[in-house]
Order: structure tokens, then C-alpha cells, then sequence
């Protein structure tokens, strides 16, 4: 979309809003109702989570923008994962949430029930949805309403690194085998490399390795209805199944607290990580490796529906913005414009709006990230239901329980206890 365009549609789209806010709120012919001038200057702030190489790519995309837009100055600022949502919850109790932000389904429920996120509808003059499936916008919306627009979707993967492979002469490991062969693999190449790098991470500690075994039986973390979907004895055996890894396989939690924010993957410690398929740009750039592979994550269940595409990661805008119109036009700047494509390739997910697709080329990382997706579509199964208020905290909860119960701070058993007694803090 050219700046032309967008002044175009902005005008457009201003007349109208102004008539319907005169009509709507009965003022007064005297009253002029507000419109918005596309070529005022105007300060956002942006907000992100993620590392330095997210934040050289947003660099880049607020300099295209400014291109076209250079009256709209944008502050950016990110942080870590837990951090963040940290911030974000201060402010959305003090009304200062930036204007346009980096958001995750996972808080869908959380912020836009009491408000704290603007409905985008309001703003459908700014922004172009008809690029997107419906099933995507599905991951924003709410009770028919659009709170936010998905980057793009990833798929939950196994990363594997080739340049510790061959350094230590150890075989690649194969994708989709079961959780107990993969933690061989994982064993074996911890034995190879003498304990200076591990087999991999607990993948026991994210919620994610969790919902796998749940889907596998059919099951869903959490039920349409806003309840959890699994009990104490399922967790529980969860994570003691994890106790062989933490024992004498997988990189020690202390190891990981020391390097943090940094991964075991990032910080070349472990030959391989599970995390999301669009996390290979950020784990080629932190650990400065050649050649990292994606594979399929163990499977429970030989033929199961296990994955699913997670647009986990969107973009929204502060119910409270003083600049509405100016907000809407970077959101979608983000996720629709062909330089976000050419710029984040598949690092922010597989790209979901058709045009952004269309400035994507898809050779090397962004191609790997493709052909994964592709490699496991008989996997995918419909996704998990709109994730419960609080989902965002019970994930970051079940990972620091998980980091905890790596450290021997806490028993499996407490940590079952305490997960499902803030679970029940939560959902009630």
C-alpha cells in the first residue's frame, strides 16, 4: 500500500468516522467531531518481546515505514519474554499500555475483556483484513470482535544444531520418533561431546511439550468452557518423566540461569532446543552457527493430530492510544506490507496476510521455516480453543515451576500443587 493510497483511504475513512461519531453521539451541528490528519506529526510507542536480532529487523521496518510515513515517528523498546508481560500488566492497570504492541493469544482473554485492547474494527478504514484466512483472524477475535492480527504462525519444532553434530561426530537425529528415543539421541550425544555441550534441554519445562501429550490423546490444555484440561496425576507424570533428562542428560538449569537471556541453543550448550519454527533466524543469530535443521518434535502417539498452527504472535493496540488512526496504519504496516515480508521473512511465523507472503522470498532460513511447515501438515489438527484469562501467566507459571523443579528447588509433587493452586487463583 503506497502513502498515496493510504491518504486516500485515510480521508476517506476519516469523513465517515466523523459522520457516524456526530450521529451516534448526538452532538451538537456546532461540535465539530475530530478527524484525523494523515500528514500530522505524531510519536508512537512500540513494544516487543524478543532478542537483538528481532530488534535490528523492526529497526529496519520503522525506517521503510518512515519512508512513506515520515511524519509518524515511532519509539521502539523490547525486552525478554517474562519481562515483558511483567511491564505490560503494570501498565494496562495504570492505563499506559504503548500504543501498538507485540501481543500473544495466549493474553487474548485477559486484555481484551476488561478493554485494555482497541477493537480493530473501529479502525477498518486503516487496516486491510481481507488478506488474512479466517482461521488466522480467528486467533485475534473474541466474541465475534478483532482485537489483534497475527504476524504470522509457526509450528511447534525441533531445532537441531549440525555444526556441534559434526564436531562431535555424532548421527543427526531423526524427527517424529517418540519422546523415549529422541531422549536416547539426547543421551548419546551427551556422552560424545564429554558433558562440554548436552544432548538438548528439559523439554519437560515448557507447557507446550505438555499440550503434545494431551493432544495425542485428544485432549486440549484447557476446555471450551474455561476450565483445565488435564489433571494433577497427568502433570505429574509429565514432569517426572522429565527426571532421567535433568539427571544426567540435558544442560543443567543452573548452566541456563547464567546465560540467560540467552538460550542453550543461542549459547551453543545444547545440539538441539524445541521451541517454535520461527525461532531458526534467532537461534542462527545468537549462536552463530552455519547449518541449524528443523525436525518434527517427538510425537506420544504414532498418527496423531498433535500440532496445529499457533498465530500466537500478534500485534494490537492500546485501547487508550491518543492516536487511534496513526496506530492502526503501523499495525498494519506490520502485518501486511510487503517490506515486513522482505524483512522478517518467516521469523515472525509463517507469514499470515497474503501480502505480506507476497514480499517474502522464501530461499534459506525463510525456506527451511516453509518446508518444515510443510513436512509435518499431516500432524496438524485443529487448533486448541481461545485460551482461558490467565493463560499467559499459567505458561509463564508452569515454565518457572519447571526451571525450579531443574534447579531442585521444588518437588514434582509441590510444583503440581502449586500450578494447580494458582490455576484455581486464576480461572475463578
Amino acid at each position: 500500500m503506497t502513502a498515496s493510497s493510504v491518504r486516500r483511504r485515510l480521508s476517506a475513512g476519516a469523513a465517515a468516522v466523523a459522520a457516524g461519531a456526530l450521529l451516534l453521539s448526538g452532538c451538537a451541528a456546532g461540535e465539530p467531531a475530530a478527524t484525523f490528519d494523515p500528514d500530522a506529526k505524531v510519536t508512537l510507542n512500540f513494544a516487543f518481546w524478543g532478542n537483538d536480532d528481532r530488534a535490528n529487523r523492526y529497526n529496519d521496518l520503522v525506517a521503510a515505514f518512515n519512508e512513506e510515513h515520515p511524519n509518524i515517528k515511532v519509539n521502539v523498546s523490547f525486552t525478554d519474554y517474562p519481562s515483558y508481560w511483567e511491564k505490560r500488566a503494570t501498565e494496562a492497570a495504570g492505563g499506559g499500555l504503548p500504543d501498538v504492541f507485540q501481543f500473544s493469544d495466549s493474553y487474548l482473554r485477559q486484555y481484551a475483556e476488561p478493554g485494555y485492547v482497541l477493537d480493530l474494527g473501529k479502525e477498518k478504514d486503516y487496516i486491510d483484513f481481507s488478506t488474512f484466512e479466517d482461521s488466522l483472524l480467528g486467533t485475534g477475535r473474541l466474541d465475534g470482535t478483532q482485537y489483534s492480527l497475527p504476524t504470522g504462525y509457526s509450528m511447534w519444532a525441533d531445532f537441531v544444531n549440525h555444526d556441534l553434530i559434526a564436531k562431535y561426530d555424532v548421527e543427526a537425529p531423526e524427527g517424529g520418533t517418540s519422546p523415549e528415543e529422541f531422549d536416547d539421541w539426547m543421551a548419546g550425544f551427551t556422552e560424545a561431546a564429554g558433558g562440554a555441550v548436552y544432548g538438548g534441554t528439559d523439554y519437560t519445562q515448557r507447557i507446550q511439550g505438555f499440550e503434545l501429550s494431551l493432544r495425542a490423546k485428544g485432549k486440549n490444555l484447557y476446555t471450551e468452557d474455561g476450565e483445565l484440561g488435564f489433571s494433577k496425576a497427568e502433570l505429574r507424570e509429565f514432569w517426572n518423566s522429565g527426571a532421567k533428562l535433568r539427571d544426567s542428560v540435558t544442560v543443567p538449569q543452573k548452566k541456563l540461569e547464567e546465560i540467560s537471556p540467552k538460550s542453550g541453543m543461542g549459547a551453543q550448550l545444547t545440539a538441539s532446543e524445541m521451541s517454535w519454527s520461527n525461532f531458526l533466524g534467532g537461534y542462527l543469530a545468537d549462536s552463530g552457527a552455519k547449518s541449524i535443521s528443523i525436525i518434527a518434535p517427538p510425537t506420544y502417539k504414532a498418527g496423531s493430530k498433535d500440532l496445529y498452527q499457533q498465530g500466537g504472535l500478534q500485534i494490537a493496540i492500546s485501547a487508550k492510544t491518543k492516536h487511534p488512526e496513526a496506530s492502526a496504519v503501523f499495525l498494519d504496516y506490520i502485518v501486511n506490507s510487503k517490506e515486513a515480508g522482505r524483512i522478517f521473512g518467516t521469523t515472525l511465523g509463517f507469514p499470515a496476510s497474503s501480502s505480506k507472503l507476497a514480499g517474502t522470498t522464501l530461499e534459506g532460513v525463510d525456506k527451511q521455516v516453509a518446508d518444515y511447515i510443510e513436512s509435518v501438515s499431516d500432524r496438524v489438527g485443529e487448533a486448541p480453543p481461545v485460551p482461558v484469562i490467565g493463560y499467559g501467566s499459567l505458561e509463564q507459571k508452569f515454565w518457572d515451576l519447571g526451571k525450579e523443579i531443574g534447579l531442585g528447588s521444588v518437588s514434582v509433587d509441590d510444583a503440581v500443587e502449586q500450578f494447580f493452586t494458582e490455576a484455581d487463583v486464576i480461572l475463578q
